[in-house]
């Protein structure tokens, strides 16, 4: 998968969130998780395209531990609200395989690049 199409795949998960919150329905309960799931949810597209224009391989790294903290966040705040009820699961499948997918390939990336960069580092 190239970085654009990478691109491509969180803003479209970003959507998809924006979406499913502005079709929650409306509780004291629902209205606090939608705040976190759209600052979660939201911010792996903008940190990815961040970690995209990095100044290092340290600094890449650094980047996508962000996305993946908030990727990890957002599959909490979804698993919330299908365990509560609120949404159901059959509802919420497509997005939370998105979410767990785009989790594997950040936290494969992270591992590779640490690795990569371990062997060059006993190189030197």
């Amino acid at each position: 998968m190239t970085e654009e199409e990478l691109k491509l795949r969180f803003k479209k998960f970003a959507l998809r969130i924006i979406s499913l919150v502005d079709h929650l329905p409306h509780a004291i309960s629902t209205d606090a998780v939608a705040r976190q799931i759209i600052r979660s949810g939201t911010s792996p597209a903008a940190n990815y395209r961040a970690a995209c224009v990095a100044k290092s391989d340290k600094d890449f790294i650094n980047k996508l531990k962000m996305v993946e903290e908030e990727l990890d966040e957002t599959l909490f705040w979804l698993e919330l609200l299908v365990e509560s009820g609120k949404v159901s699961g059959e509802r919420m499948q497509n997005l939370l395989q998105e979410n767990k997918e785009l989790l594997s390939i950040v936290v494969k990336s992270i591992t590779t690049l640490r690795r990569n960069n371990e062997s060059l580092d006993l190189l030197r």
